[in-house]
């Protein structure tokens, strides 16, 4: 079978979006409703702006998936834009442009002014529209669908909030283990593992919001169960650290990425930098730390794999705190200023990195144990886990 990929279409005031995913195996079980809850995660978070008011997102799964179970042909998932309605003649597919809605004046931070020089366009809305984090509604249908073909090898994923401006509990969670993190994150409003600190983070957030300003933030995300070996030491394109930073790269907004400890290793003497090997008979081999998190060489180890990621402010600021720019076809100078726009997304761009780094590891799973059928390819992957265990 060929790899794993998914490719996906739609502007953010469109009709839709839609993704496919080719090369799913025979024989998965996908979950609708399961897909569902991920969409209504990815919406939820304190400091989210109207548009969240507005889109109640649910998938609709038109092709490969028959009584719940996928065929090995594309699936393809279509989540509707409940807002398309109020721009029907705007993102009209024929008929003649309007100037209603025009987008003649670049936003510092965004796409627009690259993305029109680049392509052609004065009308930035061309832009805008595709280059919008609402896309990343189609990558958490595709990773929720990732997601139900890991938990069945026993690979759990999950993530949480570690920052929110210049609010940090790096420091206070290091002793609670991955997956209560996970679990205490769910409960809080700003998916910290700490929902005691909820009031703190949304003290701060409503600050930013009267004084028209944005924040950003660090989200952490983890993959659990995660076996030796996927990825490889042999190419550079095949190095799953590479991949995973990649993926986590492509969310907007994102503008750094760590697997471990990363920079800090940077700062220590060497035998503070690394994870020592060990071995028992009823356990294999293993590690007492996890500073490379996860992965050694490109290949993962056996250890949890921990990614830690930080997201800039949202450029798109209120009046209060407008930023200079100029208008792509007068030249003439403006402030950049918008009425509706989230304080902060952290907490839902914390699911989307959940959502790439189940699709990498999918993706990896399927490179190394696939072919066309679930049902053999789990069977190897046991196989496999059994075969690390005694080695």
């Amino acid at each position: 079978m060929g790899t794993l990929r998914f490719l996906n279409a739609g502007e953010s005031h469109g009709p839709a979006l839609t993704a496919i995913i080719e090369g799913l195996p025979s024989n998965l079980k996908v979950s609708k409703e399961y897909i569902d809850r991920e969409l209504a995660r990815r919406q939820s978070g304190y400091g989210r702006g109207g548009r969240m008011k507005i889109e109640k997102d649910k998938v609709d799964i038109l092709s490969g998936v028959r009584f719940g179970y996928t065929l090995g042909s594309p699936l393809t998932i279509v989540i509707k834009n409940k807002d398309w309605e109020n721009w029907t003649d705007i993102m009209a597919v024929e008929g003649n442009p309007t100037e209603k809605k025009e987008v003649t004046n670049p936003r510092p931070g965004h796409a627009d002014l690259p993305g029109g020089i680049k392509y052609g366009f004065y009308d930035l809305r061309n832009v805008l529209e595709r280059a919008s984090a609402r896309e990343t509604a189609t990558r958490v249908a595709v990773g929720a669908v990732c997601k139900q073909l890991l938990e069945e090898v026993g690979i759990k994923i999950g993530s949480y909030v570690v920052s929110i401006g210049n609010i940090s509990i790096k420091d206070k969670i290091e002793s609670i283990p991955l997956e209560e993190r996970f679990e205490r994150a769910e409960k809080s409003e700003v998916r910290v593992p700490l929902p005691e600190f909820d009031e703190e983070f949304k003290e701060l957030i409503d600050r930013a919001r009267s004084e028209g300003e944005s924040l950003g933030g660090i989200f952490e995300v983890f993959a659990v169960g995660v076996p030796v070996g996927l990825g490889s030491h042999v190419h550079w394109d095949r190095r799953l650290d590479g991949k995973i930073a990649q993926a986590m790269m492509s969310i907007q907004a994102m503008k750094g990425v760590e697997i471990g400890e990363g920079f800090d290793l940077a700062h220590r003497f060497g035998s503070k930098a690394h994870d020592e090997i060990f071995w028992e008979k009823d356990k294999g081999f293993y590690h007492k730390t996890n500073r490379a998190g996860g992965i050694e060489g490109g290949i993962t180890n056996g250890e949890p794999i921990i990614v830690r990621v930080g997201m800039k402010p949202i450029p798109t600021l209120m009046k209060k705190r407008s930023l200079r720019s100029v208008n792509i076809k007068t030249k003439e100078p403006f402030d950049a200023a918008k009425e509706r726009s989230d304080v902060t997304a952290v907490p839902a761009a914390a699911v989307v990195g959940e959502a790439m780094l189940a699709f990498v590891l999918a993706q990896s799973i399927l490179e190394k144990f696939g072919n066309d059928n679930w049902i053999d390819i789990k069977k190897r992957f046991e196989e496999y886990v059994a075969y690390t265990k005694d080695f």
